[in-house]
């Protein structure tokens, strides 16, 4: 496409005069040449300037130009932009790592005073969130199974600084514990989001030390797969129906007790758990935040988590012998069998004994131990009455039992 400037009116170059007639002729017909020319470009450019084509081009060259303006500009307002939610991505995370550390406990795991040091001595890995800083101290979360057990914890920081740390309180069932720490080396804590928030498809970003403390502070990124899971686990309480948030961020040994993390950098979930099995990908689970903070308080108030005590060892019907079972009527099919009584306790004050068979607290049927766990430590609390239908040598009898507090826990 031309510029306006090379689109020329005419372009006449007149001949000279050799006689007045002919002149005067030559002169009209110049002039009519030029004023035919000089109209019909005027009509020329009025068609042009009036049609779509170049009505558009002109303006076309500029709109192309504009558009292509407008498109880089569009484009590389897309790129800031998409900069702009990586950086924030990035600078979320960076923030959140600095809140994440790295744990190592130690703990004797045989007497033989010959064995040498890295079999005399036990040691685990694992994760953990610092969540608060008051006064002098700091305070972190972890998963129980992380220091369980454990004579010395110590917790490496994000600037690589390596300080001891002190047991506040752990729970096996839930698999928590909360730690103390120096805080004047800390300057960075998470702040708690709200669990009971996340849907299934949300982003979520899981931080902590896979495989220990040399791949320290990984980031891995999925979704959440789903809410309210309920994932059988066996801990040094008892078995436990832990509810959980399930994610398909890869989560490994290592990473227990580190952060899963919302895309505002908040804290929703402690990673706890994930299936390995052979075939099986993308299965990490999470305890909920939501359900972590009343236990982190208590813990840190009264250094352990209170529930009812009952004062009894117990076993499921299918890991004892079909005979023990032979007086039963025919429709009782589940329970458990009490294996042994703390004299001292509640149901020792009461009067069961051992191979007594617990078949309901307070008319609710109790189907294994792992139920009757979930209805003592959810729906009852110390101080609470409860009557215990139980079967002894085949008859029913019923117990009233106060529930006291766990003296251990």
């Amino acid at each position: 496409m031309k510029d306006q400037d090379e689109y020329e009116v005419s372009n006449i170059t007149e001949k000279p005069k050799k006689r007045w007639t002919k002149g005067r002729t030559a002169v009209k017909r110049v002039v009519s040449t030029v004023g035919a020319g000089v109209i019909g470009s005027v009509l020329t450019l009025a068609v042009v300037l009036n049609t779509p084509l170049l009505k558009d081009s002109e303006p076309q060259e500029d709109t192309v130009s504009t558009a292509t303006a407008n498109t880089e500009q569009n484009s590389s307002g897309n790129v800031q932009q998409l900069s702009a939610n990586t950086t924030s991505l990035a600078d979320m995370v960076e923030k959140a790592s600095d809140a994440v550390v790295g744990i190592v406990s130690t703990s004797k795991a045989q007497e033989n005073p010959f064995a040498p040091q890295n079999e005399s001595q036990g040691e685990k890995s694992g994760s953990g969130v610092i969540f608060k800083k008051e006064g002098k101290d700091a305070f972190i979360v972890t998963n129980n199974h992380v220091i369980e057990g454990s004579e010395q914890i110590e917790v490496n920081l994000e600037n690589g600084d390596k300080v001891e740390a002190e047991l506040i309180g752990a729970d096996a069932l839930t698999d928590l514990a909360v730690l103390k720490i120096d805080g004047g080396k800390v300057d960075s804590v998470m702040d708690f989001g709200d669990s009971d928030t996340l849907r299934a498809g949300e982003q979520v970003v899981a931080i902590g030390n896979p495989l220990g403390l040399e791949f320290s502070r990984t980031v891995t990124q999925g979704i959440v797969s789903a809410v309210n899971r309920s994932i059988d686990v066996q801990t040094s309480a008892g078995n436990w129906e832990l509810n959980v948030i399930q994610t398909d961020a890869a989560i490994n040994p290592g990473n227990s007790g580190g952060a899963l993390v919302n895309t505002k950098g908040e804290l929703v979930g402690i990673n706890s758990l994930k299936i390995a099995e052979s075939g099986v990908e993308g299965l990490g689970f999470a305890i909920p935040i939501n359900d972590a903070k009343p236990l982190i308080e208590e813990m840190i108030k009264n250094g352990k988590i209170e529930r009812p005590y009952m004062g009894i060892s117990m076993v499921d019907f299918e890991q004892v012998a079909p005979q023990y079972l032979e007086k039963l009527p025919k429709d009782v099919d589940s329970g458990v069998i009490i294996t042994s009584v703390d004299p001292d306790s509640a149901a020792g004050q009461a009067g069961l004994q051992m191979e007594d068979i617990l078949v309901s607290i307070n008319d609710h049927k109790i189907e294994n131990a792992s139920d009757l766990r979930k209805l003592l430590y959810t729906d009852l609390k110390v101080g609470d009455k409860a009557s215990l239908q139980v079967y002894r040598d085949g008859k029913e009898k019923t117990f009233f039992v106060t529930l006291t507090a766990n003296p251990e826990s």
